[in-house]
């Protein structure tokens, strides 16, 4: 049985349109897995006490892409971080920007790839860990310091304490003034003594009543001579 043209030209026709709709589609589906925005990864990590923000991109097409990082600030670009070109593999090529991230800071990755990926960002926003690579001192070691006011608050006890001999000093002071003004009264004392020495038994009543009883011895004699002789008188 013999195939006639017309037929011949239908089965032509039919491959020839399933052949252009099969390419258009690998066509189609090869753009769209050759490179796409969700194959770019960004994070923030630290390397030691150092931030950086990783943008790993596994496009295995190797399709040449710029990437830029941005710090965010209430939903705007405050500053830009950095740009780099990267070529995907599948398994992950990935460059690293230098950033001291500060925890929960907030970046947008920027993706730009000719005909495949126009200038889209990687969602949602890169946000920065809650720990920051450099560890701050912990205020363990300013717990001594604060604990250092304790010896001086000691050293000012004894302070108080040797302050409290002073008024003891002054005691002593208002003390010694009674015993200076016992030097004042004693001159005074001395003076009565004086007095009371030329008055009394130290001044020269003692002689003067001497001489006075002797005065009367003589006087009563010399009467007693007197009235003899006159007797005798009488008598002859």
């Amino acid at each position: 049985m013999s195939i006639s043209r017309r037929n011949a030209r239908r089965s032509v026709r039919f491959l020839g349109l399933a052949s252009a709709s099969a390419a258009l589609v690998l066509g189609v589906s090869g753009q769209a897995l050759a490179c796409n925005i969700s194959e770019f990864k960004a994070e923030a990590v630290c390397t030691g006490e150092k931030g950086q923000i990783k943008v790993t991109d596994r496009d295995f097409s190797g399709q040449l892409a710029t990437v830029s990082v941005y710090l965010e600030n209430n939903g705007a670009d405050e500053k830009k971080i950095g740009e780099q070109q990267v070529k995907g593999t599948k398994e992950g090529a990935t460059i690293v920007f230098d950033e001291d991230w500060a925890p929960g800071a907030v970046y947008r990755v920027n993706v730009n790839v000719p005909k495949f990926i126009n200038n889209k960002s990687i969602t949602p926003n890169l946000t920065a860990p809650a720990t920051a690579c450099k560890k701050e001192e912990s205020p363990s070691p300013t717990a001594p310091a604060s604990e250092s006011p304790a010896p001086t608050a000691s050293a000012s006890t004894p302070a108080e304490e040797s302050a409290s001999p002073a008024p003891s000093a002054s005691e002593s002071s208002s003390a010694a003034a009674p015993v200076s003004e016992a030097p004042s009264n004693a001159p005074s004392a001395a003076i009565g003594d004086s007095n009371l020495a030329e008055t009394g038994a130290n001044s020269n009543t003692g002689l003067i009543a001497g001489v006075a009883g002797a005065l009367v011895v003589v006087g009563g004699g010399a009467v007693y001579f007197g009235m003899r002789r006159r007797g005798a008188k009488t008598g002859s």
